[in-house]
């Protein structure tokens, strides 16, 4: 049975790829084959190969599914800014079905575990029309919600997932991901909240770690409760 996961996050800076990686990595220890996509990503640097955004190529190298870096990251742009705005820089036009056609494609190739990262939050603008969200719509998919647990997150989160249901999409669950050495203030209160409030089921909590066996074992916990 194959499983696919849209990941998004509540801003940008959420801590996405780290969720995404990490999740890639302990569906590969659970013998999986699973492979990640990372559609659009603006901020790159020129490389052997042509451009390459770091999320991207840590994305294709967690994946047991190996595929060229032009299915992991169709759309590169150079600028480390909003999409719509660096592909209008570089004149260039992104659509959500060609968005949409570039993972499809990317996914006929067998798998059993597939996550799609979004860019930035939940509506991020391709063009003057059309949003990303827009994207994850057609594909369908169940959405994880990476919650970097900071101040002003109860708001986005809530309205995050007040978004994603209004388009139809199902949320399979949040992460509470904190990104820093020193929890915020009040975390355990602020987690409370989130949890009564979310309708979605709290995946797991990745507190900051750099103990690499920790760390793999709050992804398979994670992992085993999609």
């Amino acid at each position: 049975m194959r499983k696919r996961f849209f990941v998004t996050g509540i801003d940008t800076d959420a801590g996405k790829t780290y969720v995404t990686v990490g999740l890639l990595a302990a569906a590969k220890r659970a013998g999986l084959k699973s492979l990640g996509l990372k559609p659009i990503a603006a901020g790159s640097i020129q490389m052997e190969g042509g451009l390459r955004n770091d999320d991207a190529l840590l994305i294709q190298n967690a994946s047991s599914v190996q595929l060229p870096y032009e299915q992991v990251n169709p759309v590169v742009l150079e600028e480390a800014i909003a999409p719509h705005i660096a592909a209008m820089k570089e004149g260039r036009l992104i659509t959500a079905s060609r968005l949409e056609g570039f993972i499809k494609g990317a996914l006929l190739t067998p798998n059993e575990f597939a996550l799609v990262e979004g860019a930035g939050g939940w509506r991020v603008p391709l063009n003057d029309r059309e949003l990303l969200s827009d994207v994850a719509k057609s594909l369908g998919f169940p959405v994880i919600l990476v919650v970097n647990m900071k101040l002003g997150c109860l708001n986005h989160a809530i309205l995050t997932a007040e978004a994603i249901a209004r388009d139809g999409l199902a949320v399979a669950g949040w992460v509470a991901n904190n990104g820093t050495p020193e929890k915020m203030p009040c975390y355990d209160e602020n987690l409370a909240t989130l949890v009564s409030m979310l309708s979605a089921p709290l995946l797991g909590t990745l507190p900051w770690c750099e103990n690499e066996q920790e760390s793999q074992q709050a992804f398979d916990a994670i992992l085993s409760a999609l």
